[in-house]
């Protein structure tokens, strides 16, 4: 599924691109920039490409055995700039909503509609799987995330305060987001 984003820049999301390695690094390299510059994506910075790669390569042998899915966004250039991963629910009470997770966006881009634009291509990519109803997403509080998510059509349905500990001294909320499809 290809999906054409009416941006201020010409994006293009892909979901499920065969990952090969040029893909693969330029995931890892955006993963590592996002995390440098502070995003909540499960790293504190300054942090390396080493610690960053078996997290990815869990994600990618999830997509290989069909509980993951891809979400990619490339510029004109054909560079990814924008990824999030949509994962299934193992328990059978729960299969009807998939859980978003990883949503990164290069940080020169941020605030310039390509977030938005990737939460489109999530919610699209999740309403073309049978039976799904809804999306739910966890973010740290304290950055701004919840009122991003709920400009994209997400409601807050639950929160741990102090749940994350992002440094001594430091501890920020657990946010759950949920975004109905039907």
């Amino acid at each position: 599924m290809t999906i054409t984003a009416p941006l201020p820049l010409p994006l293009t999301f892909s979901v499920d691109p065969v990952v090969d390695p040029a893909l693969h690094a330029q995931v890892l390299d955006l993963w590592v920039e996002v995390s440098n510059a502070g995003g909540a994506v499960g790293f504190v910075p300054p942090v390396r490409h080493e610690v960053v790669r078996p997290e990815l390569l869990k994600h990618l042998v999830a997509m290989a055995e069909g509980r993951t899915r891809l979400v990619v966004g490339r510029d004109g250039d054909g560079r990814v700039v924008a990824t999030a991963f949509l994962a299934s629910n193992a328990h059978g009470l729960m299969k009807h909503w998939l859980w978003a997770y990883t949503v990164m966006v290069a940080p020169g881009l941020q605030g310039r509609g390509v977030g938005r634009g990737l939460m489109a291509a999530v919610a699209d990519a999740a309403r073309a799987i049978e039976g799904i109803d809804a999306i739910r997403l966890g973010c740290r509080g304290g950055l701004g995330l919840e009122r991003f998510y709920a400009s994209c059509g997400y409601h807050e349905v639950g929160r741990v305060p102090g749940a994350i500990r992002v440094a001594p001294g430091d501890d920020r909320d657990d946010v759950t987001m949920l975004l109905r499809l039907r």
